[in-house]
């Protein structure tokens, strides 16, 4: 479809998805901030992916860990020595760029100009903390949100009773120096992740990368419309870092192409011999049954929440005659439900409606609407995604039955009031 990130951008501002955050100053690049129907899509994407995690796998549980770490952290994790981009800058419209991220380095593409000579820039954000102004210590925003796992593996084994291989899973901010922040969402300074790091016996690792690699493939599919734009990235050998024998992308067909949506790595036992190795601590796990001794290896699952957004965005969008329409899986959708009175003027109609609207909002994220005609809120709920709307009309009056509109097949049904939250919970459900 021509143009549909710019359609997506100006959806999102105009129906109250995504904002450009500190816009009344200019805004800041690669700086957004969720909207009311953002928000609400964005948490029902992270409570899905939470409740698949830990409620539908044995032995997955969760943490939420702190921002800022010991500094420590980040130099056993390597970011400080290697979480580095080489960036140049136009001579002409000094603006700055990731020399890797260049379609073309000999000149701008912004203006033409060439470049200065590539400086090393390190992408983690620093922070200070301490009391007393020139004795304060530099700390690092987490540039990843999957140390933290790492940090309370111990504590978590211990606390919980477990015993390998078990899964410690996570949703959290981290913090990246972008230099070049673009398409929208897709890349940010301040973005959203969910990571489950499978910590697991040395010979078992085949297996269950296998497994999570499946896993997290067909999740995904689930959410989509067109499952042919997701597809499976093996990285090349020559490019995979010396503690993985293997690692997959799993991408998205964005309309710049495709793009990394998750990742399923293979981590050996780096992460718990370097955290060892830097704080003193031996990770080394005992198998009571056998008594055999080894550090637990790890596969982890590591992805975008921002990026999950913006693709189910993508796949949703619809352009139809007279129409917009966001198909999103009912489960993501900001509401699930909206409520009409057939005309605003009829005070009956109005208190009907409002009745239906109370005891469905119990139950469900819903909506009261009563601004326009009729055909108006339809397609003004097509366009955030609403996959059902019930117009209470002068026959509900009667019978105390509703309509009910299907978003994607606009088709319509009667429905009586008693039965409506087992038929939505029943959709919803089946969905």
């Amino acid at each position: 479809m021509d143009n549909l990130l710019e359609k997506i951008v100006s959806l999102c501002k105009r129906r109250g998805f995504v904002f450009p955050n500190s816009e009344i100053y200019g805004g800041v690049q690669g700086s957004y901030d969720y909207g009311p129907l953002g928000v609400e899509m964005k948490n029902n994407i992270k409570s899905l992916w939470w409740n698949w995690m830990t409620r539908l796998h044995k032995d997955v549980i969760g943490i939420d860990g702190n921002i800022i770490t010991h500094p420590k952290v980040w130099e056993a994790s390597g970011h400080l020595e290697n979480f580095v981009e080489p960036l140049v800058e136009c001579k002409n419209c000094h603006k700055r760029f990731s020399l890797e991220k260049l379609d073309d380095p000999t000149k701008c593409s912004e203006c033409g100009g060439e470049f200065t000579e590539p400086k090393q820039f390190n992408t983690l954000v620093e922070t200070s903390l301490g009391v007393v102004e020139g004795e304060k210590k530099t700390y690092y925003l987490r540039g990843e949100a999957c140390q933290t796992i790492y940090l309370d593996y111990e504590n978590v084994l211990n606390s919980m009773r477990l015993k390998i291989p078990f899964g410690i899973c996570q949703i959290g901010k981290a913090f990246r120096n972008e230099i070049t922040p673009r398409q929208f969402i897709f890349r940010l300074r301040e973005l959203e992740q969910w990571d489950l790091e499978w910590f697991t016996h040395p010979g078992e690792m085949d297996r269950w990368f296998n497994y999570w690699k499946g896993e997290r493939m067909s999740w995904y599919q689930g959410l989509l419309n067109n499952k042919e734009k997701i597809r499976f990235y093996e990285h090349p050998k020559e490019k995979l870092a010396h503690y993985a024998r293997k690692a997959f992308d799993i991408e998205y067909e964005s309309p710049w192409g495709w793009a990394e949506w998750e990742g399923i790595h293979w981590r050996g036992d780096w992460d718990l011999k370097r955290h060892g190795e830097f704080s003193g601590k031996d990770f080394t796990y005992t198998d009571l049954e056998t008594g055999e001794k080894y550090i637990p290896n790890i596969v982890e699952t590591s992805g975008g929440v921002d990026r999950t957004f913006l693709f189910l965005l993508f796949d949703a969008y619809t352009e139809e005659k007279d129409r917009v329409v966001l198909k999103l899986h009912p489960q993501t959708a900001p509401f699930k439900v909206a409520v009409f009175p057939l005309l605003k003027n009829k005070p009956e109609l109005v208190a009907k409606a409002s009745a239906v609207f109370k005891d469905l909002k119990l139950r469900f994220n819903t909506v009261f609407d009563d601004r326009g005609n009729i055909g108006k809120r339809y397609y003004a709920q097509d366009e955030i995604g609403t996959p059902w709307c019930i117009t209470v009309d002068f026959d509900t009056l009667k019978d105390d039955t509703v309509t009910v509109r299907d978003r994607d097949t606009m088709k319509q049904e009667r429905i009586n009031i008693k039965e409506l939250v087992t038929y939505f919970n029943s959709k919803l459900t089946n969905e």
